[in-house]
């Protein structure tokens, strides 16, 4: 009986170490609000880009330590709702957004309700979507570009009520884009674990170097740039499709009037090979 009951116990329990980093995720975004009711900005925008960071290392360490369980993802789903989705969305409001009154807070509960639905659509296709591809703009993607603005204004001295127009738009837009069928690539196909060229791992050396030069400029638009490519890849697409279909409407139209023309040389030998005969008997 005494092993049976330890090996329940040990059901029981959680994992530490990728929970540990799924912790540090939410608190990240909830220190985020505390700042931005502060007044504390520019910490409150690194903060979420720290929540990022925690994101991505809490399911890669559950996966290279065989610690993945069902009670860490639903954790981590709830962590993400508060770090990128009323962590960013309450930054921009105590930033920029209200200054515009209900419009503001609007748009700020648009990007939370966004978010949200998001997480839901995400977890409930676990297993079932491809890896290449997300089907909407991912929460941590859309939360990256809502606190770059807020981190790149504040680099600049600016005043969060001179930006009230483009916060609202971009904050409006990234809730949609969350909620959208518009297709973005996930970057899981790529192989981390295999062997690289040199020349690769001096370009990412070279991208640090980058980043570090200015980090709210670089990364507020890279990932603006990967928002972007979202609806632009689908345009390109949407474009390439429809030139095939005017083209195979072009070959299949050209198919039928050849055939027509066939169709009526024919007739004409027929009518001509009547009338031949016709001549041939009444001259007999």
């Amino acid at each position: 009986m005494a092993p049976k009951f330890a090996e329940k116990q040990r059901g029981r329990g959680i994992y530490l170490l990728p929970n540990l980093f799924t912790t540090g995720c939410l608190f990240a975004g909830f220190y985020a609000i505390v700042a931005a009711m502060a007044g504390k900005f520019e910490p409150a925008a690194i903060a979420i880009f720290i929540a990022m960071i925690m994101d991505g290392l809490d399911g890669r360490v559950a996966r290279l330590t065989n610690t993945q369980t069902n009670f860490g993802a639903e954790y981590d789903s709830l962590a993400d709702m508060v770090a990128f989705g009323l962590a960013p969305s309450l930054v921009m409001y105590e930033w920029a957004l209200s200054s515009l009154g209900k419009l503001g807070w609007l748009a700020a509960f648009i990007y939370t309700a966004g978010a949200a639905l998001r997480l839901a659509r995400f977890n409930t296709q676990v297993g079932t979507a491809g890896k290449r591809y997300f089907q909407g703009l991912a929460s941590p993607a859309a939360a990256a570009v809502v606190a770059g603005m807020v981190w790149v204004a504040t680099d600049h001295e600016q005043i969060g009520a001179d930006w009230r127009i483009p916060a609202f738009a971009l904050t409006l837009a990234a809730g949609i884009l969350m909620v959208s069928n518009i297709r973005y690539r996930s970057f899981k196909d790529l192989d981390l674990k295999g062997k690289i060229p040199f020349v690769t791992l001096i370009i990412v050396v070279l991208v640090f170097v980058f980043i570090s030069v200015s980090p709210p400029q670089v990364l507020f638009f890279i990932f603006l740039a990967y928002a972007i490519s979202g609806p632009t890849n689908t345009l390109i697409s949407l474009r390439r499709r429809r030139a095939e279909r005017r083209t195979q409407s072009q070959v299949e139209a050209k198919g039928d009037y050849t055939q027509t023309a066939e169709d009526e040389k024919s007739e004409e030998s027929k009518t001509v090979e009547f009338a031949g005969q016709k001549e041939s008997e009444q001259k007999e």
